[in-house]
């Protein structure tokens, strides 16, 4: 990887965040990407030049990943094509590397085009959409339940994390569209963050009453009432 990678943030990615949130306020679970097929826009007129190549990250995050959520929104990756290539991004991805090591952005969504780690990425958002399945429908077992929200807390963490260091290293170079959107990433990973015990505890309290009223079921020998 060059010491500047050419990365950008999708200018409608604002309207995919808000998107987003709307999804986790309804639980709490993973943002609108996790698997929600995206509504196909009318069509239009194909401009002369040469469309930007998206690279591999999801227009929405995870959430997907099982939950990257909003980091791969607001850190889409934007390659432009080389004639309209302004000239390397103010970026410098192994520096950042560096300092979050451990950051799920390296994990679930820098940019790559390698197949095999696509389907790894795919089959990470597979499992987390499967649990959080689960807990929606209170089949998870309480140690499940806390795993869910905790991996949740980590990607939003680790979101926080990432656009922050962006900002504070690279913000005066950044064009304002590409600040604007980590910003938002940030306010919106926070206001995640502030729910998710009230979230978490109301999962508990839906998977204890399921399991009171099946124990009853049972008791009653497995008539409906």
């Amino acid at each position: 990887m060059s010491t500047h990678a050419r990365w950008k943030l999708p200018l409608g990615t604002a309207g995919v965040l808000v998107l987003a949130v709307g999804a986790w306020l309804v639980f709490g679970g993973p943002s609108a990407d996790d698997g929600a097929p995206a509504v196909a826009p009318p069509a239009v007129t194909q401009p002369s030049a040469p469309p930007p190549v998206f690279a591999s990250t999801p227009a929405v995050p995870r959430a997907k990943d099982g939950g990257l959520d909003l980091v791969g929104a607001a850190t889409a990756q934007l390659q432009a094509a080389p004639e309209e290539d302004p000239g390397p991004y103010p970026v410098d991805l192994e520096s950042l590397r560096a300092k979050l090591p451990g950051n799920l952005y390296w994990e679930n969504d820098v940019p790559t085009k390698d197949p095999e780690e696509l389907r790894r990425r795919e089959a990470v958002k597979a499992k987390w959409n499967a649990l959080f399945g689960k807990v929606q429908s209170n089949e998870a077992t309480e140690q499940e339940v806390h795993q869910y929200f905790e991996h949740r807390r980590q990607v939003s963490e680790d979101a926080i994390a990432f656009a922050t260091t962006v900002l504070r290293d690279y913000g005066d170079k950044l064009p304002s569209e590409h600040r604007g959107l980590l910003e938002l990433s940030v306010n919106l990973h926070r206001a995640r963050l502030s729910e998710l015990p009230r979230h978490e505890s109301d999962a508990l309290e839906r998977r204890e009453a399921h399991a009171q009223r099946q124990k009853e079921w049972r008791a009653g020998g497995g008539r409906q009432p």
